[in-house]
């Protein structure tokens, strides 16, 4: 094929609809129990999770706190926006009113909620001892860190009055059905939103040793809160008797559906895995080596080869520039292919944001390093700087979606041709 952007850019958006929470998650969603109902959620998916709900069980009272410009029409569901990936006093101030609701509940109740990848730094309710200008310092630290979304979310857990199945506590003795849309490696619920409806067993001193091995700047109020036992909920604790956990979404059936429309287009398809962690500029080396390898390998007439994998990739940024992990992959991978014809990638987050930025990814091709130096970028500087999302605006070769209403993680594919 000429052009084999068209195609990689139809199989991103084919992973996306298949996460649309209108299509997930319905085959999950009980007939409306009788009785009162409250729905409750948190993520850069939970509005569309709402409105789907809405859409089968009609109006329904509750709050559900999304990202700004994530929000959705809902008829009873209040959809209240605030700051990701660093919480914001709107995040503050729902989280308070999310746990008002769950206050006095009785065991004939039944609450709906919907969790999805953002819920961590949406939730925003600090432990005892901690502002949120404590909590918001964190988080930026963990975001530049490097660290994978276990080691940040378990940290989160202790500083926090909702995440680590304290969220479930608080509507004990009330049922509790948690429907969630995974954008962990590994599907893990205790780590998707930082697991507030799931119990957890780490403690205060693991999650103080996290922050050590990640050399982790924290506000001193941290170490004090973290010096002591917090409220994380263990897995057998009674109040999370009455709680099921589901997941609807994750990122294997989005990257399943991709590769069967690649296939459809005459592709060899190859899974690399759907939960890879790791330093983005490390991991595409190691990718590159692997596509030139796989071309090596080919001979003229032979189908083209799909690299397709999944996961959630790092940075830890040395720089001072405008970045995110699959923008900075695909400038890493650029260069460590430097210029190999017949190569060509895409990798984007499924929730339209890489990083802090409003971009989803990148493209990358033969000619990119040689459109960068024609507008006179540096690529080698540009990664180093951490620039990523700065480099692909130049040379016109972002993605670009805006909300996309879902969140199943990363999407990167690589396409190599004979």
């Amino acid at each position: 094929m000429d052009d084999p952007a068209p195609l990689l850019r139809a199989l991103f958006d084919r992973a996306v609809e298949v996460a649309d929470p209108m299509r997930s998650l319905a085959r999950h969603l009980p007939a409306r129990p009788p009785g009162r109902v409250l729905v409750i959620g948190a993520g850069k998916a939970s509005a569309r999770m709402a409105e789907a709900v809405e859409s089968v069980w009609g109006p329904c009272e509750g709050l559900v706190l999304t990202r700004y410009g994530y929000g959705r029409p809902c008829r009873g569901i209040m959809i209240v926006e605030a700051a990701h990936p660093v919480p914001d006093a709107a995040g503050l101030a729902a989280t308070d009113r999310m746990l008002a609701l769950l206050h006095g509940l009785t065991p004939d109740d039944f609450v709906l909620a919907l969790i999805s990848g953002g819920a961590s730094a949406l939730l925003c309710a600090p432990a005892t001892g901690l502002t949120l200008a404590d909590k918001q310092a964190v988080n930026a630290a963990l975001l530049a860190s490097g660290a994978p979304i276990s080691a940040m979310n378990t940290v989160r857990k202790h500083l926090s009055r909702v995440k680590g199945g304290q969220l479930a506590a608080a509507a004990f003795p009330a049922r509790m059905l948690a429907l969630m849309i995974s954008d962990v490696p590994g599907d893990d619920p205790a780590f998707i939103g930082s697991g507030p409806t799931v119990g957890d067993a780490t403690t205060a001193v693991q999650a103080s040793a996290l922050l050590a091995r990640w050399q982790v700047p924290v506000p001193a109020a941290v170490s004090g809160v973290l010096s002591r036992p917090t409220g994380v909920v263990r897995p057998d604790d009674p109040r999370l008797s009455r709680v099921e956990n589901i997941i609807c979404a994750a990122p294997s059936q989005s990257l399943a559906a991709a590769a069967d429309m690649a296939r459809s287009a005459g592709c060899e398809v190859r899974f690399l895995g759907d939960a890879l962690e790791g330093e983005a500029r490390e991991v595409a080396a190691a990718q590159a080596a692997q596509a030139l390898q796989v071309q090596a390998s080919l001979r003229p007439g032979d189908r083209p080869v799909l690299l397709l994998s999944g996961g959630e990739l790092t940075v830890t940024r040395r720089g001072t520039g405008i970045g995110g992990p699959n923008a900075e992959f695909c400038l890493a991978l650029a260069l460590a292919l430097n210029g190999a014809g017949g190569i060509h990638a895409l990798a984007c987050d499924t929730d339209g944001v890489d990083g802090a930025a409003e971009v989803a990814g990148a493209l990358i091709g033969p000619d990119t390093l040689s459109r960068a130096r024609a507008a006179g970028l540096d690529p080698a500087a540009a990664l180093a700087a951490n620039d990523a999302h700065s480099f692909f605006a130049a040379i016109d070769r972002q993605v670009v979606t805006g909300p996309t209403l879902t969140n199943v993680n990363d999407f990167r594919a690589i396409l190599i041709q004979p």
